[in-house]
């Protein structure tokens, strides 16, 4: 009954009412057990010295050969918004200059930092980084982030209307317009990119983006940014659309002056490594909790 007691108070989290009613006894019985349980060693309680985050972001630095990093003493899953805050220190170090051009990728974390703001850049160009999604979710408005960004930094949105992987032979049909010509133009001198680093397709659920390759096309895949998926090496996988997509190429992105992933979970440790291996990032904004994990396989 004791190892019952504790692993349904610090496994299941339930509270010692719930615990006594389950066990047929009574709270104090239930506090008692909890008591020996800990005294006879069966549980541990281990307050772990997290590193501080500037002594992370140094060693991000150092092991993955970024440019630039930040970490911030959050929860992983409430960091997301506290990312906004470093992410805009970064922006400002970088002296973007008007004309300067901000690339904006898609994600959760790109939008949740979006929605908290971004610091004043007059002048800048901010321009999409990957053509749409037909999906509803609000982290694949890629159009709409755009416009928020230059809207927050004071300057001149570039927006992409077309999809980032367009059927059959329209990627040439899009790319004669001229509209879509001039953003896309824009790649080539990419200062700043802000990017959402991803899991491999299939694992999450909620991000059901189609059309996409089969799965023997991302067996070892690590990750994405912007679709380009890679190996936990580096490698990068040469899939059905890699070739289709409107989207900043893997040399792009290697060019920009700085490409920031944004990222927290510790889920993500690997995409995260793998993404900085492949040059897809070169710079990364994370929470400690997501840092050490990275860290850790790295």
């Amino acid at each position: 009954m004791v190892h019952m007691a504790a692993k349904l108070h610090y496994e299941a989290d339930l509270p010692q009412v719930e615990i006594a009613r389950r066990l047929g006894v009574s709270t104090a019985t239930v506090s008692r057990l909890i008591q020996r349980a800990r005294a006879e060693g069966i549980v541990r309680i281990e307050v772990r010295d997290l590193a501080a985050p500037e002594a992370l972001a140094a060693e991000l630095r150092e092991r993955l050969g970024l440019r630039a990093a930040a970490v911030i003493d959050a929860p992983p899953g409430q960091a997301l918004p506290g990312l906004a805050a470093p992410l805009g220190a970064l922006l400002l170090e970088m002296n973007l200059a008007p004309g300067a051009v901000l690339a904006i990728g898609w994600g959760r974390a790109v939008r949740e930092i979006i929605r908290a703001g971004l610091p004043p850049l007059p002048g800048v160009l901010t321009v999409a980084a990957t053509g749409g999604m037909q999906q509803h979710a609000a982290h694949f408005q890629i159009n709409e982030f755009v416009r928020l960004a230059a809207e927050q930094t004071g300057g001149t949105p570039h927006f992409l209307h077309a999809p980032y992987l367009p059927g059959g032979e329209l990627r040439e049909v899009f790319l004669a317009d001229p509209a879509i010509a001039e953003t896309v133009a824009l790649w080539d001198r990419v200062d700043v990119a802000i990017l959402g680093v991803g899991l491999p397709h299939g694992s999450n659920g909620s991000d059901p983006a189609a059309p996409m390759p089969g799965e023997d096309e991302l067996a070892g895949a690590a990750g994405d940014v912007i679709r380009h998926y890679f190996r936990a090496d580096g490698g990068v996988l040469d899939w059905t659309g890699e070739r289709r997509m409107i989207a900043m190429s893997t040399a792009q992105l290697r060019g920009a002056r700085l490409a920031i992933g944004v990222a927290s979970g510790t889920e993500k440790a690997m995409a995260i490594a793998g993404a900085a291996r492949a040059g897809l990032i070169s710079g990364l904004v994370t929470d400690a909790t997501t840092a050490e994990a990275v860290l850790a396989i790295a």
